[in-house]
């Protein structure tokens, strides 16, 4: 069972207070929006464009079918397919889009809770 985090920040954004953990993943994925997205993106220090999105849509989509993040080669298998690609073409543009990869941002962003164990493909 997952305990609590010892530490609860918030972010403010579009006047609503968005509860994260102490490393920045959302406590509640509910009160994740596009706009939530935008503003862990910029402390990341990335500029989301059409393919972060895919990906972060695919990794919403995902979730709210199956109540759980996807694991990291369902996103790049998606990824690849996209642009007609294997999946490990998909994995090479991944981290281009993600460099510290899928747990540290593409969950973050996409407002995953803090995984416990992943693999991070």
């Amino acid at each position: 069972m997952r305990t609590r985090p010892d530490v609860i920040t918030t972010v403010e954004v579009n006047g609503r207070k968005v509860r994260r953990d102490e490393h920045g993943y959302l406590i509640a994925p509910e009160e994740w929006g596009p706009d939530v997205a935008e503003v862990i993106a910029r402390e990341e220090g990335l500029a989301l464009a059409e393919d972060h999105w895919a990906v972060i849509d695919f990794m919403r989509a995902y979730f709210e079918e199956h109540g759980i993040a996807p694991d990291a080669r369902f996103v790049f298998a998606h990824l690849g397919a996209r642009h007609g690609e294997t999946s490990r073409a998909g994995r090479k543009r991944f981290f281009e889009l993600f460099p510290y990869g899928y747990v540290q941002q593409a969950c973050k962003i996409a407002g995953m809770r803090q995984p416990r164990a992943w693999s991070s493909g």
